[in-house]
């Protein structure tokens, strides 16, 4: 228990450390920017007796063999040397025609290991349902698997697989992030975290750089006009200029905590008013244990010595003891005067619970 003091001792004295500047490209997206999600079902062949038998597999198979002119029914398919998988891809904002694309591949039948096969030629479609990419090639598990009649050991997934470079772009589509509005471009910048103090320094950094081209919409968006000056083959070094430059963020003073795994994170800014705090434990220990019984009766032969189930039970209450705590002003102050008490993690838990319900948490709670 001590232990897990004193990882979130650590974890609270990280948190305290002054926070350095971020570069506006690290805290942003550019509106436009991003990846579209592309998908297909596709038939893995080459296993070696592990992969599935199911009919709709067995059914792919024979269409794509009647396609080369060998007309089977699945019937006639045995074995487990292939597996149908649903191929995914992430197509980039910026994938030019013959581009390659990273694939993964995950079995949906009863398959129990893709391990040695090859994903024959799969069209991956966008939600348009247009084929943008077509993956073919070997599957890598990053693992593996070897086993008997009677045992088998394995290594990481064995039916799910990854193929590098696996898709090779067939049909763009290159990202718009310039807003066209009468004669000016505009470019708008999303914060990944929404407050309006970080896009009000955003908004002062680029200004300092570019006199008024850059307004605050609201707490998460920031609208750039781009210099009349700046031409098309300009933008890149535009964006880089305005985006390399650093900033301090302003983070909100929040605690979270998961009460499933006992984890506790504290924002910088959180604070305690003055307040005093009773803490105790009660520790109950539960023993399953088994003891041998040799049941007695005189002149009889009816009694059998058996195991039985026994369970002894402890409780131990530790006395409450209350413990003024003057305001913390930073979250080292905070993580000293908590575990100056020897709150565990669930101690603290309820510790944060019962401040929140006083009106002496400065900071918003969220519960996981």
């Amino acid at each position: 228990m001590k232990k897990n003091i004193i990882v979130l001792i650590g974890i609270l004295m990280l948190a305290a450390v002054p926070v350095n500047a971020e570069r506006i490209k690290d805290i942003t997206d550019i509106q436009g920017i991003r990846g579209n999600p592309l998908s297909g079902v596709g038939l893995i062949i080459g296993l070696a007796g592990t992969g599935d038998t199911t009919v709709p597999s067995r059914q792919m198979l024979t269409n794509i063999l009647r396609n080369s002119g060998i007309v089977l029914s699945p019937k006639d398919l045995t074995g487990g040397n292939i597996a149908l998988v649903i191929v995914t891809a992430d197509l980039g904002p910026f994938s030019r025609v013959g581009s390659r694309l990273d694939v993964d591949v995950s079995a949906i039948g009863d398959a129990k290991s893709l391990q040695g096969g090859m994903l024959l030629p799969t069209p991956l479609k966008g939600l348009d349902n247009e084929v943008y990419a077509i993956a073919q090639g070997g599957i890598s598990l990053g693992g593996w698997s070897a086993g008997g009649n009677e045992a088998t050991i394995s290594k990481n997934h064995q039916t799910v697989g990854r193929i590098p470079a696996g898709a090779t772009v067939e049909l763009a589509e290159v990202a718009t992030f310039i807003e066209t509005i009468g004669d000016q471009r505009f470019i708008t910048f999303n914060l990944r975290n929404d407050d309006f103090t970080t896009a009000q320094r955003i908004r002062a950094a680029i200004n300092d750089a570019y006199a008024d081209i850059a307004a605050v919409t609201d707490a998460g968006t920031i609208r750039v006009k781009i210099p009349a000056q700046i031409s098309h083959t300009e933008l890149a070094g535009f964006i880089d200029n305005i985006t390399s430059r650093e900033i301090v963020i302003d983070t909100p003073a929040v605690v979270v905590i998961n009460e499933r795994t006992g984890t506790i994170v504290v924002g910088e800014n959180v604070g305690i008013s003055s307040v005093a705090i009773s803490q105790g434990s009660l520790v109950v220990k539960v023993k399953e244990t088994e003891i041998v019984s040799q049941p007695t009766a005189p002149f009889s032969n009816a009694g059998t010595t058996e195991k039985v189930p026994d369970t002894i039970i402890g409780v131990e209450e530790k006395p409450g003891y209350l413990i003024p705590v003057n305001r913390a002003v930073t979250v080292a102050d905070l993580a000293r005067t908590l575990n100056s008490i020897g709150a565990t993690p669930r101690d603290l838990i309820a510790i944060f619970n019962a401040l929140k319900k006083a009106g002496a948490l400065q900071a918003r709670l969220e519960i996981m």
